[in-house]
């Protein structure tokens, strides 16, 4: 039936240029129409549904259990590396075997998934299985269809008897996150890791099931493979996938030393946190795939290929006791004392255990032994207690009644689920944070005030509101320990530097309930003056990007607080001051695109540069993706701008960026 082809035909590009490419050629309502109709047809036709229908990824029959089927090559494991010096010695052996080559090495991104065979024939996947022991696996096909970037027909005009394609099935961390939160509102076991996750997905027995979980395919290699004469490289087949279809990891490249390999590591250990998958490491392979016959394989590894993987995310250590730390706004953050150990090449002595709620969840003790994780720069977290380690002489975490700091009753915010000190400025741990936050970079940027010298600032009382700050004079700063004359001097001239500043920064600094750098942003240019943002009704305030009920109930409550009031008519009595904003109300050229900076740029910093453009509405983040309307290029891009030219984004660069600035 031709309308069973042509749907089948536009659903299969539809999902390539969506779930591939991250570039939608259609809305999803047009999408999702097209599909009703294919549906309709194969429910009055039942005998003309066929293997790579897009109908086929919603899940079937619930399975007895899996088959099992031998790999008509065996999926091998990789030797791991654990230092630089490893990571030579290999590079070493395999030049004394190919001593007359210039070896290159295929460098990627080593996921942390559950690896896949995908067996197609004549363009149409008929076997899914999973690696297994290396020479037997599991048959998960009809799992495995139901994953959206996972081609039920590759896209090639001349398509092989026989391509069997190898990779990752993985969890997204947004959806690994999103899968775990409605596990909890429903009361159910969470899953540990994305890894987990994706394991614990593939192999469940109904694939309805399985269509509901987030899982996402990434090519890697081939197994057997006939009918098609495939490139001579490892890099150049992967680029044969890709036009067959499948997603390739993001940020791979080509070394040709082994300083070079580790120069790869080094970048992608430090966009790891970045990244939107879970990775351990990074994998190094001969390129060419004459170099990898001739140096053939051991045991059950191949010589050409090594796992570099990246020091432990995760440890198991002893939680000694248990601190509550209170935040610039009150919040009670449970804070573990730990035994001090090794996580991601740092050493952790504390973690943060969130809240009372998720104490009780994790049904975490004193004395426990517990796997603590970190990632990137994130704060480390314990994660769970090793209840089968647990001793007779563990007790339960009780939460405080009293504020640690200033003994005040704790109240119970239900919207956070905290426990919060009322007592404000009141509060000197309340007074530290916030004067801290106060004097930060993208508030009032108050050079040299660092934190030990606002510790003794509150400790002697010298100050007690940010506007005491700008009542301090030489003598008084000079009398702090380890503050000299010269220091003073500067600290004093900092303090009176910043008091030109702008409203955004202004209303940032002030450390309002919920309002961060965007929001701040948003009020001045909505607004104009600090005046109009006071005398705004709550439903005024909603009118304004990023502003929803609880904000705005946030932002009136603040500016109608008869201190908070005398703070800001004190702070402008004392010199601060900022260029006259222009209201915009709406009248914003950029409103409503995503922008990302990237690189360094000569006549601005970039700080500069997002301040501008988001006074013209444009909404600034921190990474490429397919909502990005706009990348604004400097010098050194990075891997933001390999990105974007693969999305298809925008480019501007700095001449470019100052016209629209004008």
């Amino acid at each position: 039936m031709r309308r069973l082809a042509e749907l089948r035909e536009q659903l299969h590009r539809y999902n390539y240029h969506y779930h591939t490419l991250d570039a939608p050629l259609v809305s999803d309502a047009v999408y999702d129409a097209l599909f009703k109709e294919l549906v309709t047809l194969e429910q009055k036709h039942p005998d003309l549904i066929t293997p790579d229908s897009p109908s086929q990824r919603v899940g079937g029959a619930t399975l007895a259990g899996f088959e099992q089927v031998e790999h008509s090559r065996p999926m091998l494991s990789l030797g791991n590396a654990f230092a630089d010096e490893d990571v030579i010695a290999f590079a070493e052996r395999l030049q004394q075997q190919l001593p007359d080559e210039k070896l290159v090495f295929n460098c990627e991104p080593k996921i942390d998934g559950l690896a896949v065979s995908l067996r197609y024939e004549h363009g149409v996947l008929r076997q899914a299985a999973t690696r297994g022991d290396g020479v037997t696996g599991e048959v998960v096909t009809q799992n495995v269809r139901t994953i959206r970037n996972v081609p039920l027909k590759l896209a090639l005009d001349d398509v092989p008897d026989i391509l069997e394609v190898r990779g990752e099935v993985y969890m997204p961390i947004v959806g690994f996150n999103q899968l775990n939160a409605e596990a909890e509102k429903k009361g159910e076991k969470t899953f540990a890791n994305p890894r987990n996750a994706a394991a614990g997905s593939l192999r469940q027995l109904s694939s309805k099931v399985a269509a509901l979980r987030p899982l996402r395919f990434i090519a890697y290699g081939v197994g057997e493979v006939s009918g098609v004469v495939l490139p001579d490289a490892h890099s150049k087949t992967l680029r044969y996938l890709q036009s067959a279809g499948f997603t390739l990891a993001a940020h791979q490249q080509l070394a040709d030393s082994p300083q070079a390999c580790l120069t790869y590591y080094e970048h992608i250990k430090a966009l790891r946190s970045e990244l939107p998958f879970e990775i351990d490491g990074v994998v190094y392979k001969l390129d060419r795939y004459q170099w990898q016959e001739a140096v053939g394989y051991v045991s059950r590894a191949p010589r050409w290929a090594i796992a570099h993987k990246f020091p432990a995310q995760e440890a198991e250590t002893l939680l000694e006791a248990v601190d509550f730390q209170v935040g610039r706004t009150g919040v009670m953050t449970p804070v573990a004392r730990l035994t001090p150990v090794l996580v991601g090449g740092v050493t952790v002595s504390n973690a943060t255990l969130h809240n009372q709620d998720e104490i009780a969840r994790k049904d975490v003790r004193i004395g426990d032994y517990v796997v603590v994780r970190r990632a990137g720069d994130v704060i480390p977290e314990v994660v769970r207690p090793l209840v089968d380690r647990r001793a007779d002489i563990t007790r339960s975490i009780v939460m405080p009644t009293h504020c640690p700091s200033c003994d005040t009753a704790l109240v119970h915010d239900r919207e956070q689920v905290a426990l919060r000190c009322p007592n404000g400025w009141h509060c000197p741990a309340q007074r530290v944070e916030a004067l801290w936050h106060f004097a930060s970079r993208q508030a009032m940027d108050i050079d040299g005030l660092g934190r030990k010298i606002v510790e003794q600032l509150v400790a002697t009382e010298m100050v007690k509101t940010p506007a005491d700050l700008y009542r301090l004079n030489v003598l008084d700063v000079a009398q702090l320990d380890r503050m000299g004359r010269k220091s003073a001097d500067n600290l004093i001239a900092a303090l009176q530097a910043s008091k030109q500043t702008t409203l955004a920064c202004f209303i940032y600094a002030l450390g309002i309930r919920e309002v961060g750098q965007v929001t701040a942003q948003s009020l001045a240019q909505y607004f104009g003056s600090i005046e109009a943002i006071r005398a705004a009704e709550v439903d005024t305030l909603q009118q304004v990007d990023d502003v929803g009920p609880v904000v705005a109930r946030s932002i009136n409550a603040f500016f109608h607080d008869v201190q908070h009031w005398q703070l800001v008519t004190d702070l402008v009595a004392l010199g601060i001051c900022w260029p006259q904003v222009q209201q915009t109300q709406g009248k914003q050229p950029l409103k409503g695109q995503v922008m990302v900076i990237s690189g360094t740029l000569n006549d601005m910093s970039r700080d500069e540069a997002k301040q501008a453009l988001q006074q013209l509405g444009a909404k600034i983040t921190g990474s490429v993706s397919a909502k990005t309307d706009v990348l604004v290029v400097g010098e050194n891009p990075g891997s933001k701008l390999d990105k974007a030219q693969a999305l298809g984004v925008t480019l501007w660069n700095e001449d470019k960026l100052r016209e629209m600035l004008g």
